[in-house]
């Protein structure tokens, strides 16, 4: 980046902390969380732009006091090496960034090939991903659920919500969890003890602080019905639980845990509009990040991204040859080895190609 747009970006900075800093703007809680989320996002290339022009300073006066006194000539020395370490740093911190990174997010898991077994390790999968979203301070909320007869979930939709303005967000963090995960291991069913593979499907979607695609009233149709609980049974005398399906693209998106019929009508709007701008941003990006933006949409075990090994307590993930026997673990919520092994491929991937432009 040149140094118009370096002193571009200072800019910003500096005006987005004037604006922090008037009370006015705290007043709109979702301005003041853009501006804040921003803002965190600029601290730390601010920060390395600052310690590269001191670097640089510091090595023009020590190069020109070495004339002058030989030990300079190693303190120039030194601090030249250090130089391009500082350089590679801001390169990396300057990589064209997911606008989405900082943005809380809707998850849904579904059931797919291995019936019960399925649906229980469906289950398995929501527990954690809500131990994770503990373990960071985020709070987690399941919007709608299908049980199954043996406690599992056939489908489970579930809001993810970061507490603070970090730049690396919810979606950040779980972005590449979209796909199959594959599970093998004896199943509750199973009266001979032998291993069966079943699979589950997880959709992520990064939910919109601020709508982005307009939703015609028109292409809704909306029912209204009792909430339920585990069984089918009813918990609620009123019909509360709201089922919207969107006409023009089939999308159905139904909400029962909320107390009212409006706050649950008002959730499901919300996450139909996820659902319709990750589409949206799906076709628009069909050319770029396929891999980081193509979701599977049926659960087919051929398909996985993932595998949960439970007699070897391993898990595999087959995007980066990823493999640890930590699946006990990882289950519990402990998501960051493998988290961590995705999110430094797909930042390598994006280094070699500002490299190669």
């Amino acid at each position: 980046m040149d140094s118009s747009s370096l002193h571009g970006l200072l800019d910003e900075y500096a005006g987005l902390e004037r604006q922090l800093a008037d009370p006015a703007v705290h007043a709109d809680q979702g301005r003041a969380r853009k501006l804040g989320r921003r803002y965190a996002e600029l601290t730390p290339v601010v920060k390395a732009i600052g310690e590269l022009d001191s670097a640089r300073e510091d090595l023009a006066a020590a190069q020109e006091l070495a004339h002058e006194d030989a030990a300079f000539a190693a303190e120039a020395q030194e601090i030249g090496a250090r130089i391009p370490a500082l350089e590679a740093k801001l390169t990396e911190l300057l990589l064209p960034r997911d606008p989405y990174d900082g943005s809380d997010v809707v998850m849904e898991i579904k059931s797919g090939e291995g019936g019960e077994e399925s649906a229980l390790f469906a289950g398995d999968l929501l527990r954690m991903y809500l131990r994770y979203a503990e373990r960071h301070g985020w709070k987690a909320e399941v919007l709608d659920s299908v049980d199954s007869d043996l406690g599992g979930y056939k489908d489970v939709t579930v809001s993810v919500k970061s507490k603070s303005s970090d730049p690396e967000g919810v979606w950040a963090r779980l972005k590449f969890e979209g796909g199959v995960h594959r599970v093998q291991r004896v199943p509750a069913t199973e009266s001979q003890g032998r291993i069966h593979t079943s699979a589950a499907g997880v959709l992520i979607y990064p939910e919109p602080e601020e709508v982005e695609v307009e939703i015609d009233p028109n292409d809704l149709r909306i029912d209204v019905f009792r909430s339920s609980g585990p069984g089918g049974q009813s918990v609620n005398t009123t019909d509360s639980a709201v089922r919207i399906t969107h006409l023009p693209t089939g999308i159905v998106v139904s909400c029962q845990n909320e107390k009212s019929q409006i706050q649950n009508r008002a959730r499901a709007i919300q996450v139909l509009q996820a659902r319709l701008q990750a589409m949206a941003e799906e076709e628009a990006a069909s050319k770029a990040a396929d891999a980081r933006r193509s979701q599977v949409r049926t659960v087919d075990r051929s398909e996985r991204v993932r595998t949960y090994n439970f007699p070897e307590n391993r898990i595999s993930d087959h995007r980066v040859n990823y493999k640890a026997y930590n699946l006990d673990q990882v289950l519990d919520g402990d998501l960051d080895g493998v988290l961590d092994a995705l999110v430094n491929a797909d930042r390598e991937e994006r280094l070699a190609e500002a490299g190669a432009s």
